[in-house]
């Protein structure tokens, strides 16, 4: 008979791409990760996974096996959740990811509040500024700043924010203040390396690109206004990054004639299987918190 905990061990290891990684995530022994996997392909009567000295690889029956898997657990999680809420609790493990800025700021208080809301929820939370994919990550929802352009994905807005274009008063004082696009265009950028370090304004019915020279390529937004902080040029980055140092005039905000593109954050989960209860008690937290406006965005007003 086909054990529930071998599928458990056989989808953490082919979402982590390892036996370690599943081991750890698991909080289980790398043997008995093992040995239930193993235990798992003897009862199937076939390979799932093949092993190397220094790869692993789902094998053909591996993949088409995972999705179904992958249905299986979480349906189980439903399931319970479901029994949880009816006796008025909502218990079981939620497995999260959410970019690095935003969580270390904003989603790790918020996300204590939640918790100590749900005291039987099992929280995994992973900070990760790299496109993270949901649907094929075995995450039960992301945070995401920006559109999602994921059709596999479902996504609920849970706050604005604007995207502000920020110096120190000492780039400023050295350098000039832009007025223009423009002007804006022969200045140093701190520029968020993941994506092609264009900046986008409003104008007219259209979008103006500006693409200023990199003084600094980075792809975290703490670090992008460090780098901002110490003069080293202009950034361009969402409200909920400068509002303290907007209020302390550490930062100044730029007004080039053009607003910048702005953002929305989301909460995403996969489409085919919807919002749990949990889910949707934690996107109802998470507004809570934030506001409506956001704490970031009153700050600045």
């Amino acid at each position: 008979m086909m054990k529930f905990d071998g599928i458990v061990a056989f989808v953490a290891t082919a979402e982590t791409g390892s036996i370690s990684a599943a081991s750890r995530r698991l909080g289980l022994a790398k043997s008995v990760v093992s040995n239930r996997l193993a235990e798992l392909e003897r009862v199937l009567d076939t390979r799932l996974i093949q092993r190397s000295t220094r790869s692993l690889s789902l094998t053909e029956n591996g993949q088409s096996f995972l999705p179904r898997a992958q249905r299986i657990l979480r349906e189980a999680d439903e399931a319970a959740a479901e029994l949880a809420a009816r006796s008025g609790t909502l218990a079981g493990p939620l497995r999260l990811s959410a970019p690095v800025g935003f969580g270390i700021l904003h989603l790790a208080p918020a996300l204590c509040r939640f918790m100590e809301q749900h005291a039987d929820i099992e929280v995994t939370l992973e900070l990760d500024d790299r496109f993270v994919d949901a649907a094929a990550g075995g995450f039960d929802a992301v945070l995401r700043h920006g559109s999602v352009g994921d059709s596999r994905l479902i996504a609920r807005r849970l706050a604005t924010s604007r995207r502000l274009l920020v110096a120190s008063p000492d780039y400023l004082a050295r350098m000039g203040q832009p007025e223009t696009l423009s002007a804006l265009q022969a200045h140093r950028g701190v520029l968020y390396a993941m994506r092609d370090g264009d900046w986008r304004f409003a104008e007219g019915d259209g979008w103006t690109v500006v693409r200023p020279a990199a003084a600094l390529r980075v792809n975290n937004g703490l670090v992008m206004r460090e780098a901002a902080l110490a003069g080293l040029g202009i950034t361009l980055l969402p409200s909920f990054f400068v509002h303290g140092q907007l209020q302390d005039g550490t930062l100044v905000a730029l007004d080039v004639g053009a607003p910048a593109e702005g953002a929305e954050l989301f909460i995403a989960y996969p489409r085919d299987h919807g919002a749990s209860a949990k889910i949707r008690a934690l996107a109802d937290s998470l507004k809570e918190s934030f506001g409506d406006p956001p704490f970031w965005e009153r700050d600045i007003a």
